[in-house]
């Protein structure tokens, strides 16, 4: 397996992301590992958070939520998925699957003896988060999610997904900051844009962002069907508590809360909203987030 890494430097300096880097080693086929980053902040015996970005982003999107979640007083960590961020990046796009994926996160999480964990998932941070919930319940104490959804190829894909898999197969170019910067409905400053696209200086680097759409299980014959059918069933027995906050910007997916919390019995009475927000939910109103999450975290203990 052809890997890269990008550059140290690629990745001093940026704004709003002073955290030292940790790393561990998680299996990839052939018997090799790959490296994968992950930001870890807060005291070690505070209640654990993690925080799951998506495509095409990397932990740098849990910037603004980080620092408030820690003067809270939780452990807050961060995973850059493997093809993103500071994480190792194999060049092929074969290499990328939706299991392999769930399979990472699950090493990064064993290799840490993750117990008791709240995550808060979005985009494909929920659509391995919320298959990991579903296959290890007894390990998280509650969940939160802002504009993500586990997909069963129940539903047919909308016109907006279909161009935007084709644009990520076949463009040209895949400018990660200016899709970022489309997926929000507030200004985002060009420092901040490049802190998105640190992670990719080459073509190389970016295998694994231009993968992620063509992943998500659309048709039921794809490979990853059974296995989020039987997570779904297993949300739909998930008796812990359960939110959902979402950006109602977001075309795609900004009433994606619905099914969940019609389906999973711990999101019953708990304080679901939506709020101005795209997509990416978490550049246009983190602080806010983690706010909420603080909150309702103290409330459900």
């Amino acid at each position: 397996m052809d890997v890269v890494r990008a550059p140290d430097e690629r990745f001093a300096n940026l704004p709003g992301y002073p955290f030292e880097p940790h790393w561990v080693d998680v299996p990839a086929p052939d018997g090799l590992m790959l490296r994968m980053h992950y930001v870890d902040e807060g005291p070690r015996d505070g209640q654990v958070v993690v925080l799951l970005h998506g495509e095409p982003t990397w932990s740098y999107l849990y910037r603004t939520m980080i620092p408030p979640l820690v003067e809270a007083g939780h452990r807050v960590l961060a995973p850059d998925l493997i093809g993103f961020g500071r994480s190792d990046q194999p060049v092929e796009r074969s290499a990328y699957t939706y299991q392999r994926h769930v399979t990472w996160v699950v090493a990064w999480m064993d290799a840490l003896e993750l117990q008791d964990v709240t995550p808060f998932v979005q985009d494909w941070g929920s659509l391995i988060g919320l298959r990991i919930v579903g296959e290890q319940p007894e390990r998280f104490a509650r969940v939160m999610v802002g504009n993500g959804f586990l997909p069963t190829a129940d539903r047919k894909a909308g016109r907006a997904f279909g161009i935007w898999r084709a644009f990520a197969r076949w463009s040209p170019v895949f400018p990660v900051g200016r899709i970022v910067k489309t997926g929000t409905v507030t200004d985002v400053p060009k420092d901040v844009l490049a802190g998105y696209d640190a992670p990719f200086p080459s073509r190389r680097h970016l295998a694994g962002a231009r993968a992620f759409p063509n992943l998500v299980p659309t048709e039921p014959d794809d490979v990853a069907v059974p296995a989020n059918r039987a997570a779904w069933e297993a949300l739909g027995r998930f008796e812990k508590p359960f939110l959902c906050v979402f950006g109602e910007n977001d075309p795609i997916l900004g009433r994606g809360d619905r099914p969940l919390i019609a389906h999973v019995p711990g999101a019953q009475g708990q304080p679901h909203d939506r709020i101005r927000g795209g997509h990416f939910i978490q550049e246009d109103a983190g602080p806010e987030l983690a706010r909420r999450l603080v909150d309702w975290m103290a409330r459900t203990r």
